[in-house]
C-alpha cells in the first residue's frame, strides 16, 4: 500500500506566505493552463517533473499545483516513490481551490 500523499490547503500555504517559510510552489500543469493564470514562474510541465526532477528544490518545502490538485498528487506520489522527495506537497483542490479562496474573479488556467 502507498503512503498518503502529502497535501496542503490554499489557506495553509497562504499562512506559510503570511509567516515569511521559505517555500517554492512548482506548475505542473500545461503551457496553455499557465498562461491563463499562474502563482509563480517555476513551471515543469507534469511529463517533464520526473525526468527534470534535479531541478526541484530538497531544501525547503515545495507545493506543487495543477488545476485540480489529481495530477499534483500522483506526481507527488510519484516524486517521492521514485526519487526519494521528502518535501513536497499537492495543493488541495489546486488552482481551481486558491481561486476560490483569494481570487474568486480570476480565471483558472
Amino acid at each position: 500500500m502507498k503512503p498518503p500523499v502529502p497535501t496542503i490547503t490554499p489557506r495553509a500555504v497562504r499562512q506559510w506566505q503570511v509567516e515569511g517559510k521559505v517555500f517554492s510552489f512548482l506548475d505542473i500543469r500545461e503551457i496553455h493552463e499557465v498562461t491563463v493564470s499562474r502563482l509563480t514562474e517555476f513551471h515543469l510541465p507534469m511529463a517533464s517533473c520526473l525526468r527534470r526532477q534535479e531541478e526541484i528544490p530538497r531544501t525547503h518545502p515545495v507545493v506543487l499545483y495543477c488545476r485540480t490538485g489529481e495530477r499534483s498528487a500522483a506526481t507527488v506520489s510519484a516524486l517521492i516513490t521514485k526519487h526519494g522527495f521528502d518535501n513536497l506537497h499537492s495543493l488541495e483542490g489546486g488552482m481551481t481551490a486558491w481561486c476560490a479562496v483569494f481570487s474568486p474573479e480570476e480565471e483558472v488556467g
